[in-house]
């Protein structure tokens, strides 16, 4: 009986502590995707370079849930950018950015105006695609990234 009880806090304690549940897998744990323009260094991808969103091309399974969350400590926010193809060379957002809508990945989506420590809505990959996105207030420094729904 004490082994079973042992065993039980061992496993209770693995799934608390960092590395215990997956946060980048897709399924029912969904995906985080972390937000800092000061921690997250430029990265060349597919699309153009990557700045401020870790990780800078976030692969999922359709059906995964998709959240951002600012680690920074000024706001930021995730928006999507319909139809590109690569990162547009200017900023392709309006103040529309600021305010939190969409749901889905093929419908369009924007974090609204996350202040630090703050959590997007949930996201659903609905379709396979890719799906470029970026930040409202520092797109001109780079601060964009993706994700490819499969």
């Amino acid at each position: 009986m004490i082994r079973r009880s042992a065993a039980l806090v061992a496993l209770v304690l693995a799934a608390c502590t960092a590395g215990g549940v997956p946060s980048s897998s897709g399924g029912g744990g969904g995906v985080t995707i972390n937000v800092s323009l000061t921690q997250f260094a430029q990265t060349p991808t597919p699309y153009g370079t990557s700045l401020g969103y870790s990780p800078a091309v976030t692969t999922v399974s359709v059906g995964t849930q998709i959240h951002f969350v600012n680690v920074d400590t000024f706001a930021h926010t995730a928006t999507a950018i319909p139809g590109a193809t690569t990162f547009p060379g200017t900023s392709p957002f309006t103040a529309k950015a600021l305010q939190q809508t969409g749901t889905t990945l093929s419908g369009g989506f924007t974090s609204g105006a996350l202040q630090p420590n703050g959590s997007s809505q949930n996201i659903t990959a609905d379709r396979p695609g890719t799906y470029l996105f970026g930040c409202f207030f520092h797109y001109g420094a780079g601060m964009r990234a993706a994700i490819v729904a499969q």
